[in-house]
C-alpha cells in the first residue's frame, strides 16, 4: 500500500500538469467566450489581468501547483465560484450514475458468464457470447440516443433527460454499464471454464456437489481474481466514458461539468474536473489492489515469503 501511495502521488502530479499544458495549449481564449470577439482591445485587457490571464504560463503552473498543495482548485472563470464547490456539487451525481452501471453490470455479466461456462460449447454459449459482443461493440454515443428513440419517444415509459427521479437513471445508467456487462460476461465465461477443468471442481462433484454449489462456491469463488482486476479498472473507466452519457442524458454530473467547461474554456474548472476524475481512477486501482488479496489469500502468502 506504502508503495502505490508513493507511485499515486507522481502520477496525479503528472496528470495536473499534462491537463494544464493541453488545455492552454487548446485553440480559443475564454476572454472572446465571456466578451465575445467585437470587445474593445482596451475591455479585452483589463479582463484578463483580472483572470490573470495575462500572467506568464510558468507563474500560471505555479500557482496552480501551489493551490493544489492547499486542497484550492482555483476559481471559475465563468461562475467565479470556488472549483473545489462545483466539484463537489456535481460529483456526487456522477458517482451515482457510474455505481447503478456497475451494479447492473455485475447483475448482468455474472450470470450470463456462469451460464456459458456451464454450457461451453453450447447453444447458450454461443447465444451469450454473442450478446456481449454486441455489448462491448456498440459504442455509447450511439446506444444511448437509440435507447431514447425506444424507451421515451417511442414507448414514453421512460424520461429522455435529465434527473430528479429514479427513472431518470435507468437510460443513462444502461448506456454506460452495457459495454462493462459485455466485458465482464466474457472474462467470467473464460475464467469460470479455466477453473472448471480444475482438479477440486471434479472432487467437488464426485463428492455429489451439485451443479449450482460447484458453479457459485467453488468455480466463481476460485475465478474472483481476474474479475475483480477488470472491474477495478472498468469502474474507472466508468467515471470517463460518463462524459459521453452524461452529455447525451443530460445528467448533471462532473462529467457534464467538464464538456462545459471545455466549451467556455474555463481552465480552472477544466483542470479540477479531469484532476478529480484521474485521482478517483488512482485511488478505485489501490482498492482494487487490496481486493486481490481479499479475494486471493494466496497472494498474501506469496507476498510473505517474498519479504522473508
Amino acid at each position: 500500500m506504502l508503495q502505490r501511495l508513493l507511485i499515486a502521488g507522481p502520477t496525479a502530479l503528472g496528470v495536473a500538469t499534462l491537463v494544464f499544458a493541453l488545455i492552454h495549449a487548446t485553440p480559443g481564449d475564454p476572454v472572446d467566450a465571456m466578451l465575445g470577439e467585437t470587445a474593445s482591445a482596451a475591455s479585452r485587457a483589463e479582463l484578463r489581468a483580472h483572470l490573470g490571464l495575462d500572467r506568464p504560463l510558468s507563474q500560471q503552473y505555479i500557482g496552480f501547483l501551489a493551490g493544489l498543495a492547499r486542497g484550492d482548485l482555483g476559481t471559475s472563470i465563468h461562475s467565479r465560484e470556488p472549483v473545489t464547490d462545483l466539484v463537489a456539487e456535481h460529483f456526487p451525481m456522477t458517482g451515482l450514475l457510474a455505481a447503478s452501471a456497475l451494479c447492473l453490470a455485475v447483475v448482468f455479466a455474472i450470470p450470463v458468464g456462469l451460464l456459458a461456462a456451464a454450457r461451453a460449447g453450447g447453444v447458450a454459449d454461443r447465444w451469450c457470447l454473442a450478446v456481449s459482443l454486441l455489448g462491448v461493440s456498440i459504442p455509447n454515443f450511439w446506444l444511448g440516443p437509440m435507447l431514447v428513440l425506444a424507451f421515451s419517444i417511442a414507448l414514453g415509459v421512460l424520461p429522455v433527460a435529465g434527473s430528479g427521479s429514479p427513472s431518470h437513471l435507468v437510460l443513462p445508467a444502461v448506456t454506460l454499464g452495457a459495454s462493462l456487462a459485455g466485458v465482464l460476461t466474457r472474462m467470467t465465461r473464460s475464467a469460470v471454464v479455466e477453473v472448471l477443468s480444475q482438479d477440486y471442481i471434479r472432487t467437488a462433484r464426485a463428492t455429489g456437489a451439485s451443479e449450482a454449489r460447484t458453479l457459485g462456491r467453488h468455480a466463481l469463488a476460485n475465478a474472483l481474481t481476474p474479475l475483480i482486476s477488470v472491474i477495478g479498472l472498468q469502474t474507472g473507466s466508468l467515471l470517463a466514458g460518463s462524459v459521453i452519457t452524461e452529455t447525451i442524458f443530460a445528467w448533471p454530473g462532473i462529467g457534464r461539468l467538464t464538456v462545459d467547461a471545455i466549451r467556455s474554456r474555463d481552465y480552472p474548472l477544466v483542470q479540477g474536473c479531469v484532476l478529480v476524475i484521474a485521482t478517483s481512477y488512482i485511488a478505485i486501482n489501490l482498492v482494487t489492489d487490496l481486493a486481490y488479496s481479499w479475494a486471493d489469500p494466496r497472494l498474501r502468502v506469496k507476498r510473505d515469503d517474498a519479504e522473508r
